[in-house]
């Protein structure tokens, strides 16, 4: 009977090593412990020479993945249209300009679906459009989202920002939105202690939204703190300001995302005609329908490179910029969020060794989002073979060394300096911390790596330090091993 008691320990032990990396986590040792509290993993870690696997738990496992859905809708993106490809906007009309500087017309502005539009675009559209003499519309200004918009908001938190806001990534959708969708306000303490503070706009001479200024200056030294919100009263927006700011303190510049982007655009773009001397006389609107195909093009504007809005948008994580690429993509006017993701999903199901997913946004926003640490390392390793787009995407992923989110520095220099990443978070209805990205071994070996940790109603809550401080630990000992 002693025989048996000694055998038996070992024969599990021996059992247990030969178990699958899925099961028993290995090469993810640190990281795998989150499982104890209740955590769902999914995670894998691959050399791309060979295809050697160097971690792996549960890689099949259908997660939400968060913002790192944006590397989805970077990717494809990039394979539809090329790193060089440009949105254009326009402002085109039907109208003749008389010698008095009348338009005699509407004046349209045509999105494009641009992603980085912002006001200092519609000021140079304003410019071409003063020079060609323009002084007066005599007519309205009208804001065409033919190509999409309004788009229907999917997710509570963009639902409830149509009303009330205090945050920036719930912005709503067009096809015509300028500024991420956000109005932005500059905070100055004013001169006096005591006083108001000066609020102003950061695009325009005059505010194109309401303000409610309940910010007070304090005495220098004192601790700034403001409290931004904007709501909508009777169909106009207003952002309501509250809080102290020191005497001797900068200038804050804060940001909320506003009730409807087209209309958002039609206010700022209204008020810089005026600034710039052309007077609209009948006000603004907003529609859906396509312009005539012979209306006249006043003024365009080819807005950034697409390489350069992937990097904007993925290194600051752009809620806005993710769903309006993903929207292009769709080939139909209208579409919607759902006609966003099947484009993405019938990308994604054509890449080698991807597997199941299910994509209702690029942002990553819909919590209905999944993927598996699988099929993200197979999107990676797609994106690395191919030679003619891979410098654009890598290049908007982080180096924990020096990327622009400072949580992602942490870990060893092995760690800081041969990884390069994408994070995604949610906290509601349950937490979400996802990281996909490339590392380079100390022999010069390329892999890639993924990790979507989901929790659930009855798991704590889950900080960025109890995934990216294992993971550190985990992909340095491969990077050292290899």
């Amino acid at each position: 009977m002693l025989k048996v008691f000694v055998v038996m320990p070992r024969l599990l032990v021996l059992l247990f090593c030969l178990l699958p990396l899925t099961v028993s986590g290995a090469g993810f040792t640190h990281l795998s412990t989150l499982t104890q509290q209740g955590f769902a993993i999914g995670a894998q870690a691959r050399l791309l020479d060979d295809g050697e696997v160097l971690g792996e738990i549960d890689s099949a496992r259908q997660l939400s993945p968060a913002s790192v859905s944006k590397l989805y809708i970077a990717a494809a993106a990039l394979d539809r249209w090329g790193p060089q490809h440009t949105f254009t906007t326009r402002l085109i009309s039907l109208g003749e300009i008389s010698d008095d500087g009348t338009l005699h017309g509407d004046l349209v502005l045509e999105g494009g679906g641009d992603p980085a539009l912002d006001s200092r675009d519609l000021w140079q559209l304003v410019q071409t459009l003063r020079q060609r003499g323009v002084e007066r519309i005599d007519g309205q200004l009208i804001i065409s989202q033919w190509r999409f918009g309004p788009v229907d908001c999917m997710t509570e938190d963009r639902c409830q920002a149509r009303t009330r806001t205090a945050t920036t990534y719930s912005a709503q959708l067009t096809s015509a939105g300028v500024n991420h969708g956000n109005w932005c306000l500059n905070v100055a303490p004013a001169r006096q202690v005591g006083d108001p503070a000066r609020l102003s706009s950061c695009d325009t001479v005059i505010p194109a939204t309401g303000l409610t200024n309940r910010v007070t200056t304090a005495a220098g030294g004192s601790e700034t703190q403001l409290n931004v919100e904007r709501v909508t009263e009777s169909g106009s927006d207003v952002m309501v300001v509250r809080g102290q700011i020191a005497q001797d303190a900068f200038p804050r510049t804060v940001y909320r995302s506003s009730s409807d982007p087209a209309i958002q655009t039609a206010e700022t773009l209204v008020a810089l005609l005026e600034q710039a001397g052309v007077a609209v006389t009948q006000g603004y609107s907003v529609s859906v329908t396509q312009p005539p195909a012979n209306a006249r093009t006043l003024a365009a504007l080819d807005g950034e490179p697409l390489q350069e809005v992937l990097m904007r948008m993925l290194n600051h994580s752009n809620n806005f910029m993710a769903d309006v690429l993903s929207l292009n993509l769709a080939d139909t006017a209208q579409a919607s969020l759902i006609d966003a993701g099947a484009a993405l999903e019938g990308f994604a199901q054509k890449l080698p060794g991807h597997g199941e997913l299910r994509l209702l946004s690029g942002s990553g926003l819909t919590t209905e989002n999944r993927t598996s640490a699988q099929g993200v390392n197979a999107l990676l390793e797609h994106m690395y073979r191919q030679p003619a787009l891979f410098p654009s995407f890598v290049a908007g992923l982080q180096s924990p060394a020096n990327g622009v989110m400072r949580f992602i520095r942490r870990g060893s220099s092995t760690f800081q300096e041969h990884v390069m990443l994408k994070t995604g978070t949610l906290n509601q209805p349950f937490a979400v911390r996802s990281v996909g990205g490339y590392f380079r071994t100390e022999s010069g070996r390329w892999g890639v790596f993924s990790v979507l940790v989901n929790g659930s109603s009855q798991t704590p809550y889950l900080n960025w330090t109890k995934v990216l401080d294992p993971l550190a630990r985990d992909l340095e000992a491969m990077i050292r091993s290899r």
